[in-house]
């Protein structure tokens, strides 16, 4: 009986500590930013792995549920379209609103995407799945990636910078080659992929509310949905300086996200999804390593860096379709690669410190804005293109103004002002 207290004692003791530890703000804010840390990150990770997991599955949602090339690219552009118009509305809400609600509605979106995704069986729905997918993913790229710079831990000054452009990669990566893997192994792939990332988003927009809140409300939230692109004037000069590295990046990521499974599928003849799915990660996962390497070294040299491998690495890719050589093509992929990723994380590294807390939601919104606009519509042109010069000259095509404007970029950066 005398133990039988004790035990209870010790119990009340254990529980009167955490909840003291909660209480407490000198211990419990430190702790839950370091979580919601964490936790950010990982539901931007699962975000992108849910944005790239489709692809594996459009050129079997082409013959199964029949239409053209263009229409595919159609398919892949009305996302972006739909993300645009989203983070020109909503890009800076979570500066008057807070982080937590427009991370939680986008989450819920994201989830009831994918469950429409899933279920689709014509071009309709695809459609109206990929757009409410994009609305989705535009309430969350400006916030999320606001709120990892928020939480960034004390002792570890430019890591959310570092983060927020390895995650992204990696969750693209790891999207697209579990989707590619498991439509080789298995039947049931559509409700494996889909149904786990439907779950993951839903508890995600629950979990994100156990996070601090680092944007307290203010005034200006329904001036701050009209339309527009506002880009802090701190920033304006370095982000302008950096935009040309921006486009260059995102346009060769357009290239290979919506043209790059059909590529290996018409013009290499590669039938199996793991490598149709295997561009997707060779073109993200050596981008997310490239970024963590190169943390020690300054923007300006990420940027150079990164100007040159997407240069390169795009025109050895031709040179691999011209060829017909597929393991020369996706060693060329990953070098393009590393060039996807460090162009963004120089341009983040430039950036972002040269703005208030309170700006950090309407930066990224611009940033993402023109990110997409160069994803997005030279992908679109592309698929228009396909269906009147053929995959291969328009990937041709597509790939040479890579080249160029990468190598322009580079040297507009290598000449102009240093940072």
């Amino acid at each position: 009986m005398n133990r039988q207290q004790i035990d209870s004692r010790d119990w009340f003791e254990i529980i009167r500590t955490i909840r003291c530890a909660v209480t407490d703000t000198t211990l419990s804010i430190p702790l839950r930013s370091l979580a919601g840390f964490r936790i950010t990150l990982s539901g931007m990770a699962v975000m992108m792995a849910g944005a790239s997991a489709p692809s594996p599955f459009y050129p079997l949602l082409q013959q199964e549920i029949g239409f053209s090339p263009a229409m595919l690219t159609g398919i892949f552009a009305v996302y972006t379209v739909a993300l645009l118009a989203s983070l020109l509305i909503t890009g800076s809400l979570s500066d008057h609103v807070g982080r937590r609600p427009v991370i939680s509605a986008g989450f819920g979106l994201m989830a009831l995407s994918l469950l429409l995704f899933w279920q689709a069986d014509d071009v309709a729905g695809l459609m109206m799945a990929r757009a409410l997918q994009g609305v989705a993913a535009g309430l969350l790229l400006s916030a999320l990636s606001a709120t990892v710079v928020d939480l960034e831990p004390k002792e570890r000054p430019g890591s959310a910078s570092i983060w927020n452009s390895v995650i992204p990669l990696g969750g693209l990566a790891v999207g697209a080659l579990v989707a590619g893997i498991l439509m080789d192994i298995t039947p049931m792939a559509e409700a494996d992929v889909f149904g786990t990332f439907v779950a993951a988003y839903a508890l995600f927009a629950a979990v994100i509310w156990f996070i601090p809140e680092t944007a307290p409300r203010h005034e200006g939230v329904w001036a701050s949905l009209k339309p527009r692109i506002g880009i802090p004037a701190t920033a304006a000069k370095p982000f302008w300086r950096s935009a040309p590295a921006v486009i260059a990046g995102w346009a060769t990521g357009g290239l290979y996200l919506s043209l790059g499974a059909p590529i290996v599928r018409h013009v290499f003849d590669a039938q199996d999804h793991l490598t149709q799915a295997g561009v997707i990660a060779l073109l993200c996962a050596p981008g997310a390593l490239a970024c963590y390497i190169a943390r020690g070294h300054t923007s300006r040299q990420v940027t150079l860096y990164g100007t040159a491998a997407l240069s390169v690495g795009t025109a050895l890719t031709l040179v691999a379709i011209a060829w017909q050589s597929l393991p020369a093509y996706l060693a060329a992929l990953a070098i393009a690669g590393t060039g996807f990723g460090t162009c963004f994380y120089g341009v983040l590294r430039s950036i972002v410190p040269t703005v208030r807390p309170d700006e950090r939601g309407e930066l990224f919104a611009a940033l993402f804005t023109l990110s997409y606009l160069a994803f997005g519509l030279p992908a679109l042109l592309a698929g228009m293109a396909v269906g009147a010069f053929g995959l291969t000259s328009t990937a041709l095509g597509y790939g040479t103004l890579i080249v160029l404007f990468s190598a322009a970029a580079g040297l507009l950066r290598r000449f102009g002002t240093s940072d």
